[in-house]
């Protein structure tokens, strides 16, 4: 699995330098300590790389802990932080990515209206797609796992298990993503202090929420490993207000005309998706008993069809194509 990461890597790597050479921006590499633009890409990467890093670090504190609970809880924790992870690492690094760019170069033309629209677009892509994908994960939780893990030594209570925690790391979803778009509009004005302070501040949250929630609910409440991804989902809410609250604060972003209501047709239209996969999917026993093509055609059927039904209700409230092209 290792070798496999590495060996991607490369491919995607070396994929993409005939396109640079086309565009003619292959890199030829010099080495010169002394550039000053290298010298301020560093002094303005190590901060950056610590604030966009700050999930990271919250899981292995949490895998430490876990460590110390239960047998498998740091296997549950991990299936858990996978499905969730994809979403985050497919549609919020891309937007993240997309906007950046475009943020920098607002900046330096001083065009605040447009640095302020390019985030309110990039806030409303992130809620458009976290709010079903956060629901349909809470609702399919059981359904996911069977189909994705439950084969070999893994048990029908490790399944139980780690949908409690996956349900936990849902509910985190809408904040993880929105972390990831929040903090460009810091970065692009080269402002990567500030993203900082505010993780020193989320993970000492997040190590404080993980004794006051694991701890004596373990012991009464049996909360265990839900408690470690129930506290990053906390401390994941407190870095994204506190990155809204930053820029809004400073006023580089401001909510456009008809956020709120765009937001009420998103939760809607995720409402009614997540209700219909309630009722379609079948009991968990099912799952449990039919062979790995049952599961795989069974999941991708409600997948397709909670997908129709979202689009099909956005539509119906108003919703269209055209509200998502990029800001101009």
């Amino acid at each position: 699995l290792a070798w496999g990461v590495f060996v991607a890597g490369v491919v995607q790597m070396l994929f993409q330098l005939p396109f640079m050479a086309r565009l003619h921006l292959l890199p030829r590499p010099t080495l010169d300590v002394h550039d000053a633009g290298v010298k301020k890409i560093l002094w303005l990467m190590v901060p950056a790389l610590f604030g966009v890093s700050v999930s990271q670090i919250n899981l292995l504190l949490d895998t430490v802990l876990a460590s110390f609970l239960p047998t498998g809880s740091v296997s549950w924790l991990y299936y858990s932080d996978r499905l969730v992870e994809l979403p985050l690492g497919v549609f919020a690094i891309a937007v993240s990515t997309v906007i950046l760019p475009s943020l920098s170069r607002r900046y330096a033309l001083a065009d605040n209206a447009y640095f302020s629209r390019t985030l309110d677009w990039a806030v409303r892509m992130v809620l458009v797609i976290s709010l079903p994908a956060a629901l349909a994960l809470f609702v399919l939780a059981e359904s996911i796992l069977v189909t994705l893990f439950y084969y070999g030594a893994l048990t029908a209570n490790d399944v139980a298990m780690a949908s409690v925690s996956l349900r936990a790391y849902t509910l985190g979803l809408v904040p993880f993503m929105l972390i990831k778009v929040l903090a460009p509009g810091f970065f692009a004005r080269q402002d990567t202090r500030t993203p900082v302070r505010i993780g020193i501040v989320a993970m000492v949250a997040n190590m404080v929420m993980n004794i006051a929630l694991v701890v004596p609910l373990h012991l009464y409440f049996k909360l265990g490993h839900a408690g470690l991804a129930l506290a990053t989902v906390l401390s994941a809410a407190l870095n994204a207000g506190l990155l809204w609250h930053g820029l809004a604060s400073e006023r580089v972003f401001v909510l456009q005309r008809g956020f709120f209501a765009a937001v009420a047709r998103y939760l809607l239209a995720a409402g009614l998706m997540a209700a219909l996969l309630f009722y379609w999917q079948p009991a968990p026993e099912w799952w449990l008993v039919r062979d790995w093509w049952e599961r795989i055609a069974q999941l991708m059927l409600m997948v397709a069809g909670g997908l129709v039904v979202y689009i099909i209700v956005l539509l119906l409230l108003g919703i269209r194509i055209r509200d998502f092209r990029a800001a101009s």
